[in-house]
C-alpha cells in the first residue's frame, strides 16, 4: 500500500510552478493564494479541485482557513511559497527596505504560526542573500527559529536538476522541532556550464550545492527541450492546438508530452523589422556583437564588446538558455530561436522552465510570458519535494 500524500498549502503561488513540481513529487495541495487574477486563473485551470483563492494575503484569516480545511494545528505537512522578490532582486533598479514587497514574507510567517506545519519551503531570488547585507534573510531565519523550526538555506542551480537554463534560486527549508539535515536539499543530478554571479555565502557558509565529480555531464540542452515543437515564422499564430513535428528524441521531450493533447501556447510574437534585420547576422550562440553597428540600438553602440553578452542573442541549441524572464525580449537575453528567425514562444519558454505541455497558460500573450518567467521550475521543485519527503518520512 502506498503512503498517503503529504499535504501542503501554496502561498504566493503564481501560476503554479511550485505546486506542479510538488504534486509530481507525491504531495497534495489543499489551498493556494495568489493576488493576481490572471496568474490565479492559470493556477485554477491546471489544479482543478484545489481551493484556490484570489485575494490579498493580508486579508485572509488563517485560523478560519484552517477550520475550512478541516485541519488542526500541527497536522499539515508543508507550507510552501515564494513571497514577491522584486524588491530585493539583484536585478531590481532600486533595492530598498521601504519597498512594501520586502515585508510580505511576514504574512507567510503568520500562516506558519497559525498552522504549525511539519515543514516549510520558501523560494526566492539569489539576491535575497545579499539584500541589506543579509539582514532580510537573517530576519526570516530568526523568525522561523523563534517559531520552533530548525532552518537552513541553499542556492540551487536549476540546470543541475535537468532544467535547460541558467537559473538560480534561494531555497529556505524549515523543520518543526528539529535540525535540518543536509539531505533535505537535493543532490545535483548532472553537471552543467553555469557560474554564479552573486553573493553565495551567508554567515561564512557556502550556500551553493555544486555537482560532485561522479555527477553525469549530460545536462539538458535547449534542443533537447524544444526540438520537437512545430516551426513557426515571425508573427505566426496558427492552430490553437498544434501537432508535434516528430516522435520524442529525448527523455525530456517524453516527460513534457505526458498527458498532453498537442502543443498549446505556441504562437510567435511579431518582431519589428529592425530586429528581423539584426537577427540575420546573429549565429547560434552569438549575440549583439554579431550585428553591424548601423543596426545596433543607440545605447549598444557605446557598449564594450565584453558587456551584455546575452543581449540580442541567438540561443546555442547545444547549450543552456538564458534565464527565462517575464518577457522574452531580445534586448535582455538570448531569446532568438537557434534556427528560426523569431523569438521564443510561450510554450518554448515553458518547456525551458520544465512545465509539461498539458499545463496551459491563460490571459494575453504578455501575461502568459510573465507567468512563465516568474514561476519556480516544476522539475527543480519536484527534486526539492522528493528530498524533503524522504526527511519527513
Amino acid at each position: 500500500m502506498s503512503a498517503a500524500p503529504l499535504k501542503f498549502i501554496d502561498l504566493f503561488s503564481g501560476a503554479g510552478g511550485l505546486s506542479e513540481g510538488l504534486t509530481r513529487a507525491g504531495y497534495q495541495v489543499l489551498f493556494s493564494n495568489e493576488i493576481s487574477p490572471d496568474y490565479a486563473l492559470t493556477y485554477r485551470r491546471n489544479h482543478p479541485g484545489v481551493k484556490a483563492e484570489t485575494s490579498d494575503i493580508r486579508r485572509i484569516d488563517a485560523r478560519k482557513l484552517m477550520d475550512e480545511l478541516s485541519l488542526r494545528r500541527g497536522e499539515i505537512d508543508l507550507i510552501a511559497g515564494g513571497p514577491p522578490c522584486q524588491g530585493y532582486s539583484i536585478n531590481a533598479p532600486i533595492r530598498s527596505v521601504n519597498d512594501k514587497r520586502n515585508h510580505l514574507f511576514r504574512e507567510f510567517l503568520r500562516f506558519v504560526d497559525v498552522f504549525a506545519p511539519r515543514s516549510i519551503l520558501i523560494e526566492n531570488v539569489p539576491g535575497l542573500v545579499s539584500f541589506e547585507r543579509g539582514s532580510t534573510l537573517k530576519a526570516i531565519l530568526d523568525s522561523l527559529a523563534d517559531s520552533g523550526y530548525g532552518v537552513d538555506v541553499r542556492i540551487l542551480g536549476a540546470a543541475y536538476y535537468g532544467v535547460p537554463q541558467m537559473r538560480w534560486r534561494t531555497i529556505i527549508v524549515g523543520l518543526r522541532g528539529r535540525a535540518v539535515p543536509p539531505s533535505v536539499f537535493p543532490e545535483p543530478v548532472c553537471r552543467a556550464p553555469i557560474r554564479p554571479n552573486f553573493a553565495a555565502t551567508f554567515n561564512g557558509h557556502k550556500l551553493i550545492r555544486f555537482p560532485g565529480p561522479d555527477s553525469p555531464p549530460d545536462f539538458v540542452t535547449v534542443r533537447n527541450a524544444i526540438g520537437d515543437l512545430p516551426a513557426l515564422i515571425n508573427g505566426e499564430r496558427g492552430a490553437l492546438v498544434k501537432e508535434y513535428v516528430s516522435m520524442p528524441t529525448h527523455p525530456y521531450q517524453e516527460m513534457a508530452r505526458e498527458k498532453a493533447i498537442g502543443v498549446i501556447n505556441h504562437e510567435a510574437s511579431r518582431l519589428s523589422d529592425v530586429n528581423l534585420k539584426r537577427m540575420k547576422y546573429i549565429k547560434p550562440g552569438g549575440n549583439w556583437t554579431d550585428i553591424p553597428e548601423s543596426l545596433l540600438p543607440r545605447g549598444m553602440k557605446r557598449a564594450r564588446k565584453s558587456d551584455h553578452t546575452k543581449r540580442y542573442g541567438r540561443v546555442d541549441p547545444d547549450g543552456l538558455s538564458s534565464t527565462i524572464l517575464t518577457k522574452c525580449d531580445p534586448h535582455w537575453g538570448a531569446y532568438f530561436h537557434y534556427e528560426q528567425d523569431r523569438a521564443f514562444t510561450v510554450r518554448e519558454a515553458a518547456r525551458i522552465q520544465s512545465f509539461p505541455d498539458h499545463f496551459v497558460f491563460s490571459g494575453t500573450q504578455a501575461q502568459q510570458f510573465a507567468q512563465v518567467g516568474n514561476a519556480v521550475p516544476p522539475l527543480m521543485a519536484n527534486f526539492i519535494g522528493i528530498a524533503m519527503k524522504r526527511v519527513l518520512s
